[in-house]
């Protein structure tokens, strides 16, 4: 008997959850199906599963108050009309569009953007500038390591917040858990600066009745007295990267900008230190004067999983269809959604000179076989898969046409588009975007092609779980 009411309250539950499955709004078809598999797959299992991973579930309080957050800022941040870029190419407007959708920001000429070197020296850079601070130092990242780069930013902090700058610091929970736990995030608190972390574990058991314990903030910003700002892809640490030595050395990008797009950056972070603190800041939110005339063009793109108006993966779908020449893509991790993998080979079909740089070996063994469960339709396409040889392609890059250009902390994969909070930088500028797409360049020729007669003589063990780990990416 209790053998029947429990296959009945099994037959039940999943009917329920099924059901749960079909009516939620905003659900890409793919992972829809993805799920009704796994909980009919799976007894039991399946409908853990998808209680702890299906849904991207925050507390609405909480989602709330982010929303008020934002449409204060976004009140606050208008920008003054001699910074809004009127010369944007017409073949760009509608990725301008796209961009504006989705993360609620204007494009602003009047920039100097620069690349900074690919080595640790880049972090030299970002001390140099909280040493120059008079005002603040506001400072954001999802992995800050206590290792030779972070320590010097550690100590840049701690000496800015003796001599009376107010320093505010978010690193991430997870990412930075070893800072935290460090003498050097109790040393910059002493010194007066003021530290938080983004969704910190709490109790999980119980933390986990109100939102998903996987939501990240994998942002990487630094404002300087509304002067200057850093933003990339690159965490606050070593190349060598300690916890994963093996896989290094992670080569990343990162930018110094000074302009009006500083004002964006500024209000990105002003959302998440309201959010995480319920302190009000938004008058710090000034306008910022043109650092050059015209100067470079760019638009920041701020996404995070409470938003759900698109996600960067329309942004740079858009970018693909404006394509007439050559794209050219850096990323760590490619577990795309469908529109964007469509739009890729769709590219590529067309004549576009389709190129990219992937990592020979992944830090993640699953998302790397994952991603080579996609090599054979990019292949088939025309796309020119290249495999990054000393270390981890961490840069995370498109370049259109040599004008215009897409880089920042957000990864092509499903993390990135559906779960963490990611901030972009679309740059509009043909002598940046030449310059951003001669360190491609440099990573090209770090690499070896991989060709459909490589895959195609891959073990059918390896070509078996690739594809079934792709067949399962909606759920990655």
């Amino acid at each position: 008997m209790w053998t029947s009411t429990l296959v009945l309250l099994h037959a039940a539950l999943t009917v329920a959850f099924i059901g749960r499955v079909l009516i939620r709004p905003r659900l890409d078809p793919s992972v829809r199906l993805a799920w009704i598999m796994v909980i009919e797959a799976v007894p039991l299992v399946g409908i853990l599963a998808y209680l702890l991973f299906g849904e991207v579930r925050m507390n609405q309080a909480e989602v709330q108050r982010m929303s008020d957050i934002r449409d204060r800022l976004t009140g606050l941040r208008t920008p003054s009309p001699d910074v809004l870029a009127s010369s944007t190419p017409e073949f760009a407007r509608p990725v301008v569009a796209a961009n504006a959708s989705v993360g609620g920001m204007d494009v602003l000429q009047g920039n100097h953007i620069r690349l900074l070197d690919e080595g640790d020296q880049a972090i030299d850079d970002l001390v140099a500038e909280i040493e120059r601070a008079r005002d603040h130092v506001h400072i954001l990242f999802y992995i800050w390591l206590p290792d030779h780069s972070g320590v010097k930013v550690a100590d840049a902090i701690e000496r800015a917040a003796r001599r009376g700058v107010a320093c505010r610091v978010i690193v991430d929970a997870l990412g930075s858990r070893t800072l935290v736990r460090s003498t050097h995030w109790q040393r910059m608190q002493r010194a007066g600066a003021e530290c938080v972390t983004a969704f910190p574990w709490g109790l999980p058991v119980i933390s986990i009745l109100f939102r998903r314990l996987d939501l990240r903030n994998h942002r990487k910003i630094l404002v300087v007295d509304n002067r200057v700002a850093f933003t990339g892809s690159r965490n606050c640490a070593d190349m060598a990267f300690l916890p994963k030595l093996r896989f290094g050395p992670w080569v990343d990008v990162l930018f110094r900008i000074e302009g009006p797009l500083v004002r964006q950056l500024q209000s990105v972070f002003l959302g998440d230190w309201m959010t995480y603190t319920g302190r009000d800041l938004g008058h710090m939110l000034q306008l910022v004067d043109a650092a050059e005339r015209p100067g470079m063009a760019g638009q920041i793109v701020a996404t995070g999983p409470d938003l759900r108006a698109g996600s960067i993966s329309d942004c740079l779908t858009g970018m693909l269809h404006a394509a007439r020449r050559e794209v050219t893509i850096t990323t760590p991790y490619y577990v795309p959604d469908a529109a964007l993998d469509a739009a890729i080979r769709a590219a590529a079909r067309r004549g576009v000179q389709v190129t990219m740089i992937l990592p020979a070996r992944n830090d993640s063994l699953v998302v790397g076989a994952t991603s080579e469960g996609f090599y054979f339709g990019l292949l088939s396409a025309g796309v020119r898969l290249r495999l990054f040889q000393p270390g981890l392609p961490h840069s995370k890059i498109m370049t259109v046409d040599g004008c215009m250009a897409m880089v920042g902390s957000a990864n092509l994969d499903r993390r990135s588009f559906e779960l963490n909070y990611e901030v972009n930088i679309a740059i509009f500028d043909e002598q940046l975007v030449t310059e951003i797409d001669a360190r491609q360049a440099s990573y090209i020729a770090r690499s070896c092609p991989i060709t459909l007669q490589d895959v195609s003589g891959w073990s059918v063990l390896r070509r078996l779980r690739n594809n079934l780990l792709a067949l399962a990416s909606p759920l990655l």
